[in-house]
């Protein structure tokens, strides 16, 4: 029965359910000024629209999020083929990888900023090196599990190494490449979070650190349930992508 219920149904009642919560223990149990009910964050949501100010953020937000995560996916997935594909290259670069794969990127603000300054250059540079090893280590998973038959079997059938590389190889590493994007996407928002929370005058990080030297929770709780919805609707984007250009590149379940 269950089955001929629409997902938008349970998604509805979920969240209707956790609203009615939400407003009941911050009428009953805490202190408004310490956790603001859904009223009080609606209003403050639609002010802060009204006046322009929350567009804005956004704006601001998901146009780094955005610059660096196509950047560093453009890095990341030729450089983690190249180090499958090459067992030497691999053997050369792969303590660097693991290195700096250990690194959280808000370790390397401080010296983004006095390297690229405060603008958006140093927080696009470090959404494009989240997203980058993101992207890398998972292709480079991808390439190396590859069944080796299937190179066989290729070889087998006169294929020349660039013709593997290109129609086996590539193929069968494209679904972790898609799951390392998704990674990367939600990497990528609590990257520029951090970034603007330190070192910027605009974006949400900056509205929710700035919110909370005046106690202001209501705007805090706009902040982030824009990034919430914000990391919903481009994940759902990009979900969209994979099902319309990758699914053919999906293994068979």
């Amino acid at each position: 029965m269950t089955k001929h219920i629409p997902i938008p149904v349970y998604y509805l009642f979920s969240v209707t359910a956790a609203v009615l919560i939400w407003q009941l223990l911050s009428v009953t149990v805490f202190p408004s000024i310490f956790f603001p009910p859904p009223t009080q964050v609606a209003e403050t949501a639609v002010r802060l629209i009204e006046n322009g100010t929350l567009p804005s953020h956004i704006q601001i937000s998901l146009q780094r999020i955005l610059l660096g995560f196509f950047i560093g996916s453009l890095i990341g997935f030729p450089v983690g083929l190249v180090l499958g594909a090459n067992l030497l290259v691999r053997r050369l670069v792969e303590p660097f990888v693991h290195f700096f794969r250990f690194v959280p990127p808000i370790a390397w603000v401080s010296p983004a900023i006095i390297w690229l300054g405060i603008g958006e250059a140093s927080k696009v540079a470090l959404i494009i090196y989240t997203t980058t090893f993101m992207v890398l280590l998972n292709t480079l998973t991808g390439v190396v599990s590859i069944d080796r038959n299937k190179l066989l079997a290729a070889r087998s059938l006169g294929a020349s190494s660039l013709q593997c590389f290109f129609f086996v190889v590539f193929p069968a590493t494209i679904p972790f490449i898609f799951t390392g994007m998704r990674l990367a996407m939600g990497n990528s928002f609590m990257t520029v979070v951090s970034a603007e929370m330190i070192a910027a005058q605009e974006g949400l990080g900056y509205m929710i650190i700035h919110a909370r030297l005046f106690m202001a929770l209501d705007q805090i709780f706009v902040g982030i349930i824009c990034l919430g919805l914000l990391g919903w609707g481009t994940d759902t984007v990009l979900r969209f992508l994979i099902r319309r250009f990758g699914s053919r590149y999906q293994p068979v379940a």
